[in-house]
């Protein structure tokens, strides 16, 4: 049973933040969903049973004090989690989203909100913490962007890590099985956090973000596995780099190209340079996009870095079953129904396990895109 235990209202942002999820789109994203044959789906492999149930277990939203500062993040428990240790995920929310807009107790479109069905399916634990204001009065993440001046000045690296000794005291984590994805500001989060949290993460998910070119962060220290899944016509987050925005705005900074991304943690895993490639059936052709998965195995301690190149994609994150308005994909562009993107995610990081957290040096490389 989902607990709701916050009041959730609608307040319009100062200004429009285009590189990330504004509440002002998100109130566009409650049309009706289109036919969906999702037992087809099912039977096909691309939809596990039981992903658009209900989900069965709780969810509360809980406060924390972290740097003398109240944090909020909502936890959710599936009924029958078993007695093994489980994994824990995070999933991170793009600037101006709040944790209900992640969850759906908004009512909003939610791709995010299946994060709880794989819960009950795979067993698993899920997290939605949520960042501190930015310039524009909504929750955003401070993630490396040396040159973006939009998001909190917190110590969010700090904050997550709390968040997994506070859930690791109270629940039986396995603690080589910690996760992290991300959409927008959010993917850019857990970027940072694959730089800087490696001695407690196994793997990190950035959707719709890439590598900042101008970068405040440390160099990575532990091989760490990393999967992109960005649209070629993204209109905030330029899949070819550049200025973030649209139209760009030097507020938002700067960022690699999502190509120079996957190499930059390619090079620094040490993984195969040649990649292997699979193209997913086109089961929708009405959203003028495709997927193609290039997949890099064979890196350090078993890592593997792979990018989801959503072609004719915008800055959304792909969803079968929670599909955005008209005019949400007029601001960002188009969404892609072929592949589900919670699923997809899941399906990479549960093979995944920590590295050894000891120092590695990697080959040469600029992580950051510095040069």
């Amino acid at each position: 049973m989902i607990k709701n235990h916050q009041q959730y209202q609608h307040q319009s942002p100062l200004i429009l933040p285009l590189v990330l999820f504004s509440l002002i789109i998100l109130m566009l994203t409650t049309g009706c969903r289109k036919d969906v044959d999702i037992e087809k789906y099912v039977k096909d492999g691309y939809l596990p049973e039981g992903l658009s149930s209900l989900p069965r277990g709780d969810l509360v939203t809980k406060n924390i004090v972290v740097d003398g500062q109240t944090r909020r993040y909502a936890i959710y428990i599936p009924k029958e989690l078993g007695k093994s240790a489980c994994p824990l995920i995070f999933e991170l929310h793009g600037g101006g989203i709040s944790i209900e807009d992640m969850t759906g107790e908004s009512g909003h479109k939610t791709p995010y909100k299946f994060w709880m069905n794989l819960a009950d399916i795979e067993k698993f634990i899920v997290v939605y913490p949520e960042g501190l204001n930015g310039v524009y009065g909504k929750p955003t993440w401070n993630d490396c962007r040396a040159n973006a001046i939009v998001s909190s000045k917190a110590n969010d690296v700090h904050f997550i890590n709390v968040l997994i000794d506070e859930i690791s005291s109270r629940y039986k984590i396995d603690p080589s099985r910690i996760y992290v994805s991300g959409t927008s500001n959010g993917g850019l989060m857990a970027l940072r956090l694959a730089v800087e949290l490696s001695n407690k993460i196994a793997a990190v998910a950035a959707v719709s973000a890439s590598m900042p070119d101008k970068s405040k962060c440390k160099q990575p220290v532990n091989p760490i596995s990393v999967l992109f899944m960005n649209g070629t016509r993204d209109n905030h987050l330029p899949y070819n780099g550049g200025t973030i925005s649209n139209p760009p705005n030097h507020d938002y900074g700067t960022v690699n190209s999502t190509e120079h991304s996957v190499q930059i943690w390619v090079h620094f895993d040490q993984a195969d340079t040649v990649p292997v490639i699979y193209s997913f059936p086109d089961r929708d052709k009405k959203d003028k996009s495709t997927v193609i998965s290039y997949r890099y195995p064979g890196g350090l301690e078993d890592t593997e870095v792979v990018l989801y190149k959503v072609m004719g994609g915008g800055h959304a994150a792909p969803s079968i079953l929670e599909r955005y308005s008209w005019l949400f994909e007029k601001y960002f562009g188009k969404q892609n129904h072929d592949i589900e993107m919670a699923w997809e995610v899941w399906k990479f990081f549960k093979d995944k396990y920590r590295a050894t957290p000891v120092f590695h040096a990697g080959p040469s490389t600029q992580p950051h895109g510095q040069h």
